[in-house]
């Protein structure tokens, strides 16, 4: 046997665990999803019948236009401001820049069902920020939790962190020598971020945005806490039709759905990896 075989067997070997958990953990539960969600609800055949129902029936049309829309607004909100406090970060000089970047990322370690408890503590009827906001004169504050403007808010808390460390290392990669040049050639900060900035740190960007995507996607402990009773985001209608009204099909097709959207973001992250890499 040639050296070279040895080795694609010894590779192969090496592969086989991973693929074999993969199979496991992931293709077959998906699979097994899939065809769940083409049995109709006697269960004496298969078709698109519990697809059509999620988008006929004006309750899981709500919760899907919902879902999309909190998901958007929540991911370009978190890209936004992560963006902003890594440059600050990566630019920025000071005392507040130092103490910014050790304590930011300490959501990361609080467990999201404490989290939501503090959102709750913090802004409800007779929370924190009422009682801070009495002395004043304020006896009413805008309603936060249980409402579209907590789940936002949730969501900020928990994926900012991480998308601002991420952005923060690629910002890091830049040479100062770049930007020092950009700016002794009269770059002015737009230019400067727009032509050198974003371009050299895009990739890391698509990262953060498909994993945030994802995450507000598939979140459940946020929404099923503090979020409404209708609309409902996607996890938390998809277990109240499993849990309450026994319905395993028609979940089972708002899981795959919900698989779908994020294998869509999903192809537009690989696709310009493998762009770039064709370019390279």
């Amino acid at each position: 046997m040639s050296s070279s075989s040895k080795r694609g067997m010894v590779g192969l070997a090496l592969v086989i665990p991973s693929f074999l958990i993969l199979l496991v953990v992931v293709i077959i539960p998906i699979l097994y999803a899939v065809k769940e969600s083409l049995i109709d609800q006697h269960g004496t055949g298969y078709g698109l019948a519990n697809y059509i129902r999620l988008f006929t029936e004006p309750a899981m049309r709500r919760n899907i236009i919902y879902t999309i829309n909190i998901t958007l607004v929540s991911t370009a909100l978190t890209l936004v401001i992560s963006y902003a406090l890594a440059i600050y970060l990566r630019f920025g000089k000071g005392v507040v820049v130092k103490w910014i970047g050790r304590l930011y990322f300490i959501p990361m370690f609080v467990p999201g069902v404490i989290a939501t408890y503090a959102i709750i503590t913090m802004y409800g009827n007779h929370g924190w920020a009422a009682r801070l906001l009495l002395p004043l004169g304020i006896e009413t504050i805008p309603r936060i939790i249980y409402d579209y403007k907590g789940l936002v808010l949730a969501n900020l808390w928990f994926n900012i962190p991480f998308a601002t460390m991420l952005l923060s290392s690629a910002l890091a990669s830049i040479p100062n020598a770049v930007v020092e040049s950009a700016r002794d050639a009269g770059a002015s900060t737009m230019q400067l971020f727009g032509r050198f900035i974003l371009p050299l740190s895009y990739k890391t960007m698509w990262v953060a945005v498909t994993f945030i995507f994802m995450g507000i996607m598939g979140s459940f402990t946020a929404p099923f806490l503090i979020g409404a009773n209708s609309p409902q985001v996607l996890g938390v209608a998809m277990q109240q039709v499993f849990s309450s009204y026994q319905e395993t099909h028609t979940a089972s097709a708002m899981a795959v759905f919900m698989f779908l959207l994020c294998s869509f973001m999903g192809y537009f992250y690989i696709r310009t990896m493998v762009k770039d890499a064709d370019a390279g």
